[in-house]
């Protein structure tokens, strides 16, 4: 399975963006997508799995859960806006996404997973370039990452 991994989009889509999202089989969304508008357009390429994030406000956020766990492709996934609101129980976790650092981060801690896709509208620093992740899933229950550079 290939699974799209983006955050802090703060109203903003780049055609770049849809553009590398458009063979994917679902997108992740970390949250702070700060209107409907975002979330509606990635509906149009893949199913979206969202949380909200603390610029997320208004009732069509309502339904965004602040922390969603599922399963995808065979590997169980724990998705939160900020790294603090990733329960502290993740048995059976193989991949923890979190965003608001505007910041990309893979690390590989205890057999699991950490990223941050960082912001594929606003990275930081200012100058840094937007970026995303593409996950493949394994039969065996493996991910594999490719960090995505979009340009500036």
């Amino acid at each position: 399975m290939r699974i799209g991994v983006i955050s802090d989009t703060h109203g903003r889509l780049r055609p770049e963006t849809a553009e590398r999202l458009r063979d994917v089989d679902c997108i992740l969304h970390a949250g702070d997508f700060d209107g409907p508008e975002v979330l509606w357009t990635l509906e149009r390429i893949a199913p979206v799995y969202g949380v909200r994030g603390n610029n997320d406000w208004g009732g069509w956020s309502r339904e965004l859960p602040r922390v969603a766990r599922l399963e995808l492709g065979g590997v169980r996934f724990c998705v939160a806006h900020r790294r603090a609101d990733v329960p502290w129980d993740l048995t059976g976790v193989s991949v923890v996404v979190c965003g608001h650092t505007h910041r990309y981060e893979e690390e590989r801690a205890a057999d699991r997973l950490w990223l941050n896709p960082g912001s594929c509208s606003y990275p930081r620093p200012l100058r840094a370039r937007p970026t995303l992740a593409l996950l493949e899933t394994g039969e065996d229950g493996t991910v594999s990452v490719e960090k995505v550079e979009l340009p500036l």
